[in-house]
């Protein structure tokens, strides 16, 4: 299932009632009418931060087009955040700097304690989950991870998941200290420069996600010459798109309606494509619930700002 296409990286006072009060009115939360456009343009633009599982340049290639629609069906301006590490794009949601993330596993992970809440997820050839998988380069003797013992490797990101939080969790599974183990490790801060670097030779081993893996070799079909897979993990919960704690329901309504039904409309489907999604869908009860366990038990060894 992890040899998908396209480049997945792509993307959320207290009130003391009192018998005494009068009611001013009534909401329904249940009929939503979409926003109108604005008419200003100085309007507050929707920021939309994006981690960096990719680089910068390949990033906004891909995100351009969802961007471009999101304005449209919004009526209102998008501004692209980047930020070089999982975590400040953490920090930027939790301060309500940025509106929504589209964040790796982990990161939701970390947030969803804090207020943050998901949005959608992506959904790539039937599927909403992915896989770490360990590459080595393709003349390597390795087999699993256990053979890069005194090697050097690279991780993603701190906050990565798949390129950080499995490699250790292997380990950790056979009694290894990640600490120890390797002789040298060092962070590429993006899946596609973590595939460079085994590939290039600056690395033994790097964990990468299976969906990013896939676009490399559809851009760079001689990929395959200079790395192999040498391990494959079991399947997680797709990263997803959250929204910041300090998210307006309305805004979150709409927004999500935006998106389930973007596969309906010509010009979201080419902006699906250009992700390599099928559509966005609402996660299922459970969806992440193998990652919380990986993550509890690393979370000790994890690297974080």
């Amino acid at each position: 299932m992890w040899m998908v296409g396209g480049v997945v990286w792509l993307l959320l006072s207290a009130c003391t009632w009192s018998p005494a009060s009068s009611v001013a009115g009534y909401v329904d939360f249940t009929q939503l009418e979409p926003l109108p456009t604005p008419k200003r343009r100085d309007v507050v633009p929707l920021r939309v931060a994006i981690a960096a599982v990719i680089s910068p340049q390949s990033t906004v290639e891909s995100y351009a087009p969802l961007m471009a629609y999101l304005e449209e069906r919004l009526g209102r301006p998008v501004e692209i955040v980047q930020r070089r590490d999982y975590a400040t794009v953490n920090r930027l949601l939790e301060q309500g700097q940025v509106d929504v993330g589209f964040v790796c596993t982990s990161s939701y992970l970390v947030e969803e304690s804090k207020g943050a809440r998901v949005l959608v997820v992506p959904q790539v050839e039937g599927s909403i989950t992915y896989r770490a998988l360990l590459l080595v380069p393709a003349d390597s003797p390795a087999r699993d991870l256990e053979d890069l013992r005194g090697g050097v490797f690279a991780f993603t990101d701190p906050l990565s998941f798949t390129g950080h939080a499995v490699p250790l969790y292997w380990l950790l599974q056979k009694g290894e200290d990640p600490n120890t183990f390797f002789q040298r490790t060092f962070f590429t801060y993006s899946h596609d420069k973590a595939i460079a670097a085994v590939a290039e030779g600056l690395a033994d081993g790097a964990s990468v996600d299976s969906l990013v893996y896939a676009f490399a070799l559809q851009r760079d079909p001689g990929l395959r010459h200079r790395v192999r897979v040498a391990r494959v993990s079991q399947p997680y919960g797709i990263p997803p798109v959250i929204v910041g704690p300090n998210v307006r329901p309305q805004v979150w309504s709409y927004l999500q309606e935006v998106f389930l039904h973007m596969h309906e409309d010509p010009k979201g489907q080419a902006a699906l494509r250009a992700l390599g999604y099928d559509r966005w869908v609402l996660p299922p009860e459970g969806l992440y619930d193998s990652a919380r366990e990986v993550y509890r038990k690393v979370q000790p060894y994890l690297e974080t700002p």
